[in-house]
């Protein structure tokens, strides 16, 4: 079969970008004068940059031009995680720890030792998880201001597993789902594998463009809305009362389900009342112990409407059968005892000394944050190259994620993601003082 001309363009310009013969951040000749050197079609000109950019080779930036990406710097979805040199500082990836859990485990298996019948946690579990589980996790959310009974509730291996299962149970390929434009990488690297459209929300630093929401709705077939109402990952936010309530009125009005992601709700005290509290029938609320106790834990919930249940524990099933016995036994001790809240007050208590610190170092800086978070969110300006930041950062043992796998929008922000939760305080600061640095001298601002 005859080659079409421009897949020998592509196959040269990707073969030197990756040989190095231009350097990250390099801009590339405009479409027309790529069009002019190889005798092609201006319209053939762009395909050829649309082919190299499906290939992670390069960026393209409205207004800006086509630019060559930096191939040592995290490429594609960081929701899988990279590889970070054993002595490199992340800000990439959040795993918050407080001193002495590793002796709440031991402590914990020693318990699971002497206690009960011990081969039962080594047989096949119910789908949805056992009862006493179940109870568990229904007293937390109590506490957490969600009201729900334990007939509702099904046990999942994390909240990644929690949204997998929603997806799986609720969607079909080709299905519409609302979201922010900077959202959590892992419900977008989901949607790419279910092959569900995700429409992106504007938005603002204090929330998702809600009248956009509406718009939205009017215009398609919307099945939900996806939303972290409290402490949005990465952007920080908590919408306020009114804000919920619009929410969960236009998800009423056109019949759109509601995924509450509340994985990191436990950072902030006093927080409005969940949307599954005010929407019980229309929101699926899911969360984890991952981030308030450990994130090898892997110990999930979701909250669902009745109707729901039964298509979610098949889904359970057919994802992964049961949460293991043992972890499951584990973390209701824990819910139960009042673990998992000390442990919670402490993080709180943590993040709460992280942010001063960013607050210090970045001070003059415009960043978006919650004073009690893992993470924070540093625009850069518009001309400049978070790639080749990210990719300066790194030969300095600094690990960062730039803002490409948390955007929806074909046009990816100009900005840096920081997690704070994974590092030692000394390490914090100085990490910070690197990516200030870095910032502000980025040649291609």
């Amino acid at each position: 079969m005859r080659v079409p001309k421009y897949k020998g363009v592509v196959d040269s310009l990707a073969a030197q970008i990756r040989d190095g013969r231009w350097p990250a951040g390099h801009r590339l000749p405009t479409h027309r004068k790529l069009a002019t050197d190889h005798g092609i079609a201006v319209v053939t000109a762009s395909r050829v940059y649309a082919e190299l950019e499906a290939m992670g080779l390069v960026s393209s930036e409205q207004g800006r031009g086509t630019f060559v990406r930096d191939l040592s710097a995290a490429s594609g979805d960081e929701i899988d995680q990279r590889s970070v040199a054993v002595d490199a500082i992340d800000l990439s990836f959040n795993s918050p720890s407080v001193p002495g859990q590793a002796e709440l485990l031991r402590q914990a298996l020693r318990d699971l030792a002497g206690a009960g019948d011990l081969d039962a946690l080594l047989r096949y579990q119910p789908h949805r998880g056992r009862i006493q589980d179940r109870t568990a996790v229904a007293s937390h959310l109590r506490r957490r201001g969600l009201d729900v009974g334990r007939e509702r509730i099904l046990i999942v291996n994390g909240a990644q597993h929690g949204l997998a299962v929603t997806a799986m149970a609720l969607f079909q390929p080709g299905d519409v789902v609302a979201v922010d434009a900077v959202t959590y990488p892992g419900l977008i690297v989901l949607a790419r594998t279910l092959g569900l459209e995700l429409s992106p929300l504007p938005v603002t630093e204090a929330g998702p463009d809600l009248d956009a929401l509406e718009q939205l709705c009017r215009r398609r077939r919307v099945r939900a809305i996806y939303t972290m109402p409290t402490l949005h990952n990465p952007l920080g936010w908590v919408l306020d009362d009114s804000q919920r309530t619009q929410l969960v009125s236009i998800a009423d009005r056109y019949g759109v389900s509601i995924i509450e992601d509340a994985s990191y709700a436990f950072l902030v005290e006093d927080a409005p009342a969940p949307l599954a509290m005010s929407a019980p029938d229309l929101t699926i609320y899911v969360s984890s112990l991952s981030k308030s106790v450990a994130t090898g834990l892997r110990f999930g919930f979701i909250a669902a409407p009745t109707e729901l249940v039964p298509a979610l524990e098949r889904t359970i099933r057919a994802t992964t059968w049961h949460t293991p016995g043992l972890t499951a036994a584990i973390a209701s001790r824990w819910l139960d005892d009042g673990t998992v809240d000390r442990l919670e007050a402490q993080k709180r208590t943590d993040a709460r000394l992280r942010q001063s610190i960013a607050a210090e170092v970045l001070a003059g800086t415009p960043y978006l944050g919650h004073p009690s978070s893992y993470f924070l969110w540093l625009p850069l300006a518009p001309d400049a190259r978070p790639d080749r930041i990210a990719a300066a950062l790194a030969t300095k043992q600094v690990a960062v994620s730039t803002a490409e796998p948390f955007a929806t929008t074909p046009t990816v922000p100009q900005a840096l993601r920081l997690a704070l939760g994974s590092v030692p305080v000394p390490d914090l600061r100085l990490a910070l003082q690197a990516v200030r640095q870095e910032a502000e001298r980025d040649p291609y601002r």
